[in-house]
């Protein structure tokens, strides 16, 4: 983005996948990205020369232009900056829009969520803005996140909250069901080594294919069911099961962990 500086507060897990995507799509060269974290130069930066580092967060709100918050959410809401005229962008759990208005005085801040595969340019990242977000900003936001894959601006908070149930662990939940129908073939008497590729490729080939559409996945689901053949056999144990209810109430238990991580416990 021209004339725009970034900066990034904090360089964990996601901190460091967004700033390693935003070094790699060059979005905002030629200047150099400013990271603070608190212990100096991160890991997985080594090789990189468009870096400035810094342990001050202070620093980052008065050279950079945009300024993205990348700190667990305890560290966050217990940060204080002065950056009244900046942009502000947050990807930090159950932090609101007011409360990033009140770590860094400015009016200009946007809320999103986005998880590690943005180092790999997959993933997604839907965010909300704050009234006093100008045109401008939000082509600086998409920027940003399009660095880190897809993304999309939402007109209510509340669904930050709903996305930060998913776009943060349904990776992990996939996860976990791969290891379900890794741990069924290995039972099956395959070798680990061969059920781990065969369920990686499976993995990501349907998620590929997912991708590349625009119908709902609800589709593919019911045109397996038509064939009704073997897919369709273990689809019908599947719905006739307690597994969507399942899958709801753990989406629900991180939306709720959501409102209240990194919060003060009474």
């Amino acid at each position: 983005m021209g004339g725009e500086r970034l900066g990034l507060v904090g360089c964990g897990q996601l901190g460091g996948a967004i700033g390693r995507a935003l070094l790699r799509s060059g979005a905002f060269a030629p200047a150099p990205l400013l990271i603070c974290n608190r212990s100096g130069p991160a890991a997985g930066f080594s090789d990189v020369a468009d870096i400035a580092w810094t342990t001050d967060p202070q620093e980052v709100a008065d050279r950079c232009t945009v300024v993205l918050l990348a700190l667990p959410p305890a560290a966050g809401r217990a940060l204080r900056i002065r950056a009244p005229d900046r942009l502000v962008v947050s990807v930090m759990a159950g932090v609101t829009a007011a409360q990033l208005g009140g770590i860094s005085g400015s009016a200009r801040v946007v809320r999103g969520m986005s998880n590690p595969a943005a180092e790999i340019g997959m993933a997604y990242s839907p965010w909300f803005a704050a009234p006093g977000v100008t045109a401008a900003d939000r082509a600086t936001v998409r920027a940003l996140f399009a660095a880190c894959g897809s993304t999309d601006e939402v007109p209510d908070e509340g669904q930050i909250d709903v996305f930060t149930a998913i776009t943060g662990p349904v990776p992990g939940f996939v996860a976990y069901f791969a290891q379900c129908v890794q741990d069924y073939a290995q039972g099956q008497g395959v070798e680990a080594d061969v059920a781990r590729r065969a369920v990686a490729q499976l993995f990501h080939a349907a998620g590929r294919m997912l991708a590349a559409t625009d119908r709902p996945a609800a589709d593919f689901v019911q045109e397996m069911i038509d064939y009704a053949g073997t897919t369709a056999a273990g689809l019908n144990a599947m719905k006739a099961s307690p597994l969507a209810e399942a899958v709801a109430t753990g989406l629900e238990a991180a939306r709720r962990r959501c409102l209240t991580i990194g919060q003060p416990q009474g």
